[in-house]
């Protein structure tokens, strides 16, 4: 490993039908109807972090942990932390307050209740705590969460506050509370932001790109969070009619490489839980 930099290593458990970009033609009611890859896939990473004896974060929908407990035990007992990625996959933003308050403390006692253990961590679907949802963090700390990792420094058409620190801190709730933050990691200078840390940016970028960017965290001695999706490593999956071409583009691009470049990321640089690298830092107070 080229890198000395502890990194977090996260994966949102999630199965292919349940990701946004497909949200316009799979309806939420008929989830049950499609067959899970999940079980599958997940085991695909965890063997790859077995292979490299490298531990990550595994951020859990609440939907998929209901029903496949036993993949929820073997993370966590294979010395992988488990934490939470919501219930039903829903944008924050579209939710009223009650009805995520609901969501949230609903899946966070599923998993807690699989593992026998806290769940530290929260994830928002699709990166949705914006400006216009942080109300969300004050429910976060509410429910007992030490940290978030849903914010996503840049400008996107569904996520992102560009003006975001891009560090990991602690940041203050709307009502005052204090909560952890560890961004989605970014490349930033002058000139552009460039979203480096993972998903479908780890397979529309060549790998030295991505490497690069990632090394460049780590030569000013910062950590980078990188995230992947189980279905990512899937080039098998089903495809789904319907969709626009930029949705197929950002859903089904480079699906056949992502495996290999895995790989080659793992090889590269070392990794970690995302609660140990917190840990391990002296954390300041950021903005967000």
């Amino acid at each position: 490993m080229n890198s000395q930099i502890t990194n977090a290593f996260t994966v949102d458990v999630e199965d292919y039908f349940q990701v946004e970009a497909l949200s316009g033609v799979v309806n939420r009611s008929d989830w049950g109807k499609h067959k899970c890859r999940v079980e599958k896939n997940t085991h695909k990473i965890l063997s790859l972090l077995d292979e490299s004896n490298q531990k990550g974060t595994f951020f859990t929908l609440g939907w998929i942990a209901e029903r496949y407990p036993n993949l929820v035990k073997e993370i966590a007992g294979l010395g992988h932390e488990v934490a939470s990625h919501g219930m039903s996959h829903k944008l924050i933003y579209t939710q009223t307050e009650a009805e995520f308050r609901e969501e949230t403390f609903k899946a966070k006692a599923i998993v807690e209740d699989i593992i026998q253990c806290e769940v530290k961590g929260y994830r928002a679907a699709t990166y949705s705590i914006t400006k216009k949802s942080l109300w969300a963090l004050d429910v976060l700390v509410e429910a007992g969460f030490k940290y978030d990792s849903s914010i996503f420094p840049m400008r996107h058409d569904r996520y992102g506050i560009p003006s975001a620190d891009h560090l990991p801190g602690i940041i203050t709730t709307p009502n005052g509370g204090d909560i952890i933050e560890f961004p989605i990691s970014t490349v930033k200078n002058s000139l552009f932001t460039m979203p480096i840390a993972g998903g479908g940016y780890f397979r529309l970028f060549n790998y030295f790109i991505t490497k690069w960017g990632l090394a460049s965290i780590n030569r000013n001695n910062n950590p980078f969070m990188f995230y992947i999706h189980p279905w990512e490593v899937d080039f098998e999956q089903p495809r789904v009619d319907g969709l626009s071409r930029f949705s197929k583009f950002r859903h089904y691009n480079n699906l056949e490489v992502c495996e290999r470049r895995l790989q080659s990321l793992l090889s590269d640089f070392k990794f970690d839980s995302m609660n140990a690298v917190l840990d391990s830092m002296t954390l300041s107070r950021t903005k967000y």
